[in-house]
C-alpha cells in the first residue's frame, strides 16, 4: 500500500488517534451475495424504535446460544437510530457487557477519538456490533455464530437504514461481505453491499480494540477516516 504525504492538519489529528490500529482493505467490486437472502421489509423513520425493539427482544429469545448463555446481557445497539453512519464491529468488550453499551472500553475511548478527527461526536452515530453477546474470555465469534447472527445484523442494518457502513475488523468484514481475506488487503476502498435491494456503501477498516495491540497501524486508520469525512461530504450528509 502506498502511503499519503500527510500535512500540519493531518498530523494534529493523527494525535488523537494514537491509540488506534488499522489494518483491512476492500474490494472494488459491488458485492450482491446479500441480496435476497432474507427478507426484510422497508421501515419508515416513525417505526425504527418499535422495529428496533422487536429486533432486540428476537435475538434476546434465541435459544442454545453459547453466547448468551456465558454473557451478562444483550448488548444491542447505541447512538442516533437516524443518522446516516453506522459503525459494526465485531462482539461486545467485558465492559459493555456489564454495562449493556456499545464501545464503552478503551477501544471505545479510541474510537471516539477516531471520529473527534474527522469532526463527528460518538453519540451522532449508530454503533452495533456482529455478535450480540460477549464471547467466552473474549474470544473471536465463530464461523458458526457469525452465520447465525448475520440474519439479525442484516434486519438491524435495515431498521437503521444508513447511508454509510463502516465495518471494523474481520468478524464484522466475513459477516456482511463473506470476505475471509486479510483486512490489510480489503480495508479503505469503498464497496457496495445490497440487502434486500438497498444498496449500501461499505468500507473496512481496522478495529480499535486491534489498533490498541499494534498502534503503528493507525496511520492506515488514518488514512480511512480521510475518505470517510470525504464521502461524508461528496454525499452532502450532515452528521451531528
Amino acid at each position: 500500500m502506498i502511503k499519503k504525504l500527510i500535512n500540519q492538519n493531518d498530523s494534529y489529528c493523527l494525535e488523537l488517534l494514537n491509540s488506534i490500529d488499522y489494518d483491512y482493505v476492500f474490494s472494488n467490486k459491488p458485492i450482491n451475495h446479500l441480496k435476497n437472502k432474507i427478507n426484510i421489509p422497508k421501515i419508515s423513520n416513525k417505526n425504527k424504535a418499535k422495529n428496533l425493539e422487536e429486533l432486540k427482544r428476537e435475538i434476546n429469545s434465541i435459544k442454545n446460544c453459547k453466547l448468551k448463555e456465558n454473557a451478562q446481557q444483550i448488548v444491542f445497539g447505541d447512538g442516533n437510530i437516524n443518522s446516516s453512519l453506522m459503525i459494526i464491529g465485531e462482539a461486545p468488550s467485558k465492559k459493555d457487557d456489564l454495562s449493556g453499551k456499545t464501545f464503552v472500553d478503551e477501544d471505545g475511548d479510541l474510537l471516539t477519538k477516531m471520529l473527534i478527527a474527522i469532526n463527528i461526536k460518538k453519540e451522532s452515530i449508530y454503533t452495533t456490533n456482529v455478535v450480540n453477546y460477549r464471547p467466552p474470555n473474549d474470544r473471536k465469534p465463530t464461523t458458526e455464530e457469525i452465520k447465525r447472527y448475520s440474519i439479525f445484523l442484516q434486519k438491524h442494518i435495515a431498521i437503521i437504514n444508513p447511508k454509510l457502513i463502516i465495518l471494523m475488523g474481520s468478524t464484522a468484514m466475513k459477516s456482511l461481505t463473506g470476505l475471509n481475506s486479510k483486512i490489510s488487503l480489503e480495508r479503505g476502498k469503498w464497496k457496495e453491499v445490497i440487502i434486500k435491494n438497498t444498496s449500501y456503501n461499505v468500507m473496512i477498516t481496522f478495529n480499535p480494540s486491534y489498533l490498541l495491540r499494534i498502534p503503528e497501524n493507525k496511520k492506515y486508520s488514518w488514512e480511512d477516516l480521510k475518505k470517510i469525512k470525504q464521502k461524508i461530504k461528496d454525499l452532502n450528509l450532515s452528521i451531528k
